[in-house]
């Protein structure tokens, strides 16, 4: 891998090119890293780019930045050589030309690079060249490799003999009936596969039992097996034809009032950065920046062939990776604008995906609405708001991440879930998996997320309170047992703020702003509105309570440093646990009144249905980020009646 004869002269054409510290790398800028980490004799022919994108700067320099300010580029690549799996941590500056910091990294105690695409290809060859796994396959009466398709995944950390600093992933296996078959409704159950990618080879077969190779297909491409499709629904068309009402310059949206910025991360994908409300004339910050900085998916199924079964997507397999380039009319509807995302190949160069992220308007339906008996007024005004939005492919699952802003100043997350189910075979009154067709099992799991929210609540002076309802006995000041009240509770360390939530004490948190105070004289916040769903439910005991405990807490609250940034540590995969927000917390630092960040664990639990067969009707999670005496009084009143000609 020799660097391109024009890298060098695009590394100096891009120095001080980009016109805001958060501005997204461009191609330019991914040639110019690549030049200059080459060029730094950093890289061999089997040398590969398993990370690389833009080192943000701290949150004072962006704060301080002022429009014409000379702006420093830097990036961070994760270096792996697929030959002897030895991995560089690099931070190079593009705006001085200079690699800056080269560490290796102990795969051992410290995790793996991320997972590359060109491995799990290799996969494909490696089990099949394995005469134990062929002799495997050929006992479930399975003859045409050709139509084997080996799933690789990630081997996680489960303190087995010899596999610690060893590149690994674990491979289970389907079969398709012919090419355009697809694979997953024919699990091939019973034999999995551990895989050194180094050595390119099998290093243990675990051939546990023969179970049977479901044969019903699935194909949710074939008119055959869909069969006739209705002809009942009729066109629904968006129209705007004044067109959007939000104005996007450089990557910055605006909006109703809203304002923020659009970042892209191939480990986050989409990211919101310094998100800020202008009320009347001034421009209050509310969050200055808003990712997913982690999900995990823990499966159920304790057998020898699946109990290793857990999945980080973003540490893992880089979420924005697998990043979707959306179709206008079937991903998005109406009048759209959309992102392309540039980021970094195998091998260092620059990729584009284009329509990587959407952002449209939506009706929400009614905003407010009065009828009024005394003086017989009627007036409703209509909620709209604004949708950015990606979709990303994680093997057989679909997520979609929508951030919505509404004209009330309410952020809401949501994740849509759908894709394909992971299948196995169906062991009859299985208490780990549910039954979706003939002989075709469906293994309970989990979708785990942690959205990483730095607030910045009308400043960087920001605290955190717990609020619960709260019933109150009969007597005294409540003789009638009418009464009921909440409770407040401060939380003002790192050790006090890992919390759950509490669905049946309607519990939010309060991010406030104890230097800024409504015209009531209370502290400015907003309230972190949570699903309460489960958390993390493998024992605790278990290897991925270790390495997912961020997902044992809803809520976690840390002092702002900006070398923390993912809920389960930097190196996740193959990492034995212990990082990430239970080593950030055990600092115990001061978060009353100080720069925080918030984290927040919400998702789902799936007991797959019938119904999520052959494909999964979007299932959805989240939450609701809403202002409580943010503003003085409901900022929608100057919202006009509609004016749809439907209004009459």
């Amino acid at each position: 891998m020799q660097p391109a004869t024009d890298d060098s002269a695009q590394l100096t054409a891009t120095r001080g090119a980009a016109a805001h510290p958060l501005a997204r790398l461009s191609a330019d800028e991914v040639h110019a890293a690549r030049a200059l980490i080459e060029g730094s004799g950093l890289v061999t022919p089997s040398t590969r780019y398993a990370y690389l994108a833009l080192e943000e700067p701290t949150k004072a320099e962006v704060l301080a930045f002022q429009p014409g300010d000379p702006v420093e580029r830097r990036v961070r690549a994760i270096l792996l050589d697929v030959a002897n799996g030895r991995t560089h941590d690099v931070l190079a500056s593009l705006t001085r030309a200079e690699v800056q910091r080269v560490a290796e990294v102990d795969t051992g105690a410290g995790g793996q690079a991320p997972i590359l695409l060109e491995e799990f290809i290799a996969v494909d060859e490696i089990v099949k060249a394995d005469a134990g796994w062929c002799a495997a396959i050929a006992r479930r009466g399975i003859t045409d490799l050709s139509l084997v398709r080996p799933c690789p995944l990630s081997a996680g950390d489960f303190g087995l003999p010899g596999e610690r600093g060893r590149r690994m992933l674990r491979v289970l296996s389907f079969v398709a009936h012919r090419p355009e078959d697809h694979c997953w409704a024919h699990p091939i159950d019973g034999v999995v596969a551990y895989v050194d990618l180094v050595e390119r080879s099998v290093v243990e077969l675990i051939d546990h039992e023969l179970l049977p190779v479901p044969k019903e297909e699935a194909n949710i491409d074939d008119p055959s097996y869909v069969g006739p499709v209705r002809t009942t629904l009729k066109p629904l068309e968006i129209s705007q034809p004044e067109g959007p009402s939000f104005q996007v310059a450089d990557d910055v949206v605006t909006w109703e009032n809203w304002r923020f910025r659009i970042g892209f991360d191939p480990r986050e994908g989409l990211v919101l950065q310094q998100i800020s409300f202008t009320d009347g004339t001034r421009e209050r910050p509310i969050i200055y920046r808003a990712s997913i900085a982690e999900m995990v998916v823990p499966y159920a199924d304790p057998s020898p062939v699946r109990f290793w079964q857990n999945y980080f997507d973003a540490g893992e397999y880089l979420l924005g990776q697998q990043v979707n380039s959306l179709v206008l009319g079937c991903d998005c509807l109406g009048e759209i604008h959309y992102f392309d995302a540039v980021m970094a190949d195998g091998e260092g160069k620059p990729r584009e995906v284009s329509n990587a992220v959407c952002m449209h308007e939506e009706d929400y339906g009614v905003l407010w609405k009065h009828t009024d008996i005394f003086t017989e007024s009627q007036e409703t005004r209509r909620q709209r708001r604004l949708v950015v939005s990606f979709f990303t492919t994680v093997g057989n699952y679909d997520y979609g991440f929508y951030w919505y802003f509404y004209l009330d100043g309410t952020i809401q997350l949501e994740v849509k879930m759908t894709g394909v189910i992971f299948t196995s075979s169906y062991v009859a009154d299985s208490p780990w998996a549910s039954q979706v067709g003939p002989e075709l099992g469906a293994p309970y799991h989990q979708h785990l997320y942690s959205a990483r929210l730095d607030m910045m609540v009308d400043g960087l002076t920001n605290a955190v309170d717990e609020l619960d309802a709260v019933r109150v006995r009969a007597g005294g000041a409540n003789p009638h047992g009418n009464a009921f009240t909440r409770s407040v509770t401060r939380l003002t360390r790192e050790s006090e703020a890992a919390r759950v939530a509490h669905p049946a004490a309607a519990r939010v948190w309060h991010v406030v702003n104890p230097q800024s105070m409504n015209r009531l004289g209370r502290p400015v916040g907003y309230a972190l509105v949570p699903q309460g769903q489960p958390l993390l439910l493998a024992a605790d005991e278990a290897a991925i309570r270790r390495r997912a405990a961020f997902a044992t807490r809803h809520l976690w609250v840390t002092r702002y440093d900006p070398a923390e940034r993912y809920a389960a540590g930097d190196l996740v995969n193959q990492h034995p646990g212990g990082d990430g927000l239970p080593a950030y917390a055990a600092q115990d630092r001061s978060i009353d009144g100080e720069d925080i960040v918030v984290w927040h664990t919400f998702g789902s639990v799936h007991f797959p249905r019938l119904e999520d067969w052959p494909v999964i009707p979007v299932d959805t999670c989240g939450f609701t980020l809403k202002p409580v005496g943010f503003f003085d009084r409901n900022p929608t009143l100057d919202v006009p009646a509609s004016t749809s000609r439907h209004c009459h």
